[in-house]
């Protein structure tokens, strides 16, 4: 990995020199669209306008899992980054913005002189925005930020550790894996971490369908939008012809699995060309393009996952209304 410096030292950003080949969005689309049935990752959701899109979801009254967990942090933080003894180095997967995390960095602040903060992330340019407004909110903070996939960094020997360590993994997006991959995900959190760590896990609740299906496919149309831009996405970058109205968003609780599925229906049959693909895809009326499974949980599940992965549960928080939940775990 090479290292980039700044903020007088404050700031490390490590980032590989030579990037792990992996798949690329036209691969995963060709693969996908291919595949019976049909689907597409929801890790492409994420470009310039799907984040924009995602941003506005936050925000929907249906959308109460970023509230949620806020409310936690806001509520119950100052125990939290008490809860392993002091001091502690943050350590954060898939930090993206930072905003939720400055509330447990000003909290911790208050009980210790100063903390280093190691994000992980895919994206360079992510990492760098977060961690410099964050060196420039705080002057007592450190930040050793790691650009690169969650298993490589963790696997490999370059992550820095300094004492004991809070290892982050919240907004519920380990509800985004599928269990089996969830599990292996944990416990390469729980073979990274030493004795006197600690994982703190942001997860959503089980809960009635309807307020599921509300949160992942809001009557306003944000939702639906936010889904269809990847088809958008696959007109712009791989010169799609999709026409976006001839597809509907849906959403369905599927209580046996815990999980929230997303898909985009054809409402007519359909031939689709992608000319970078060279190839064009036929769709029946009433076929669908599975884009993600958002998997919740209850108490027990939290508990199992934990064990499955060298963990241990030793405090949950939720919020006022037990729709979301923060989760601490130490190595077993």
């Amino acid at each position: 990995m090479h290292l980039i410096t700044g903020a007088s030292g404050r700031l490390e950003l490590h980032a590989s020199s030579k990037p792990e080949r992996a798949a690329s969005f036209a691969d995963d689309v060709l693969a996908g669209l291919c595949a019976s049935p049909k689907r597409l990752p929801s890790k492409y959701f994420y470009d310039e306008v799907g984040s924009a899109l995602f941003d506005a979801i936050t925000v929907l009254p249906e959308y109460y899992l970023t509230r949620a967990e806020t409310e936690i942090l806001r509520e119950w933080g100052w125990e939290v980054v008490r809860a392993l003894g002091n001091p502690v180095q943050f350590v954060e997967l898939g930090s993206g913005s930072a905003v939720k995390t400055r509330i447990l960095i000003e909290e911790a602040l208050r009980v210790q002189r100063a903390l280093r903060y190691s994000p992980i992330d895919i994206s360079e340019a992510a990492l760098r925005a977060a961690a410099e407004s964050l060196i420039a909110s705080f002057p007592t903070l450190s930040v050793s930020a790691y650009a690169g996939d969650y298993f490589s960094i963790l696997r490999g020997a370059q992550l820095r550790r300094d004492g004991k360590v809070l290892a982050m993994f919240m907004g519920s997006n380990v509800g985004n894996y599928e269990p089996a991959v969830a599990v292996e995900l944990l416990s390469a959190i729980a073979k990274w971490l030493k004795r006197g760590d600690g994982l703190l896990l942001g997860a959503d609740l089980k809960k009635e369908a309807r307020t599921l299906q509300l949160a992942y496919a809001d009557p306003t149309g944000v939702t639906a939008a936010f889904n269809k831009n990847l088809l958008a996405r696959i007109n712009r970058e791989l010169g799609g012809e999709f026409d976006l109205e001839d597809f509907t968003h849906f959403a369905r609780y599927d209580a046996q699995r815990g999980a929230v599925d997303s898909f985009l229906r054809a409402d007519r049959a359909a031939s689709v060309r992608i000319t970078a693909l060279n190839i064009s895809v036929n769709f029946e009326a009433g076929e669908t393009i599975h884009t993600e499974s958002s998997y919740k949980y209850s108490g027990d599940d939290l508990r199992a996952l934990g064990e499955a992965a060298g963990l241990n549960i030793v405090r949950t928080w939720t919020d006022s209304q037990e729709r979301f939940s923060v989760n601490l775990y130490t190595p077993a």
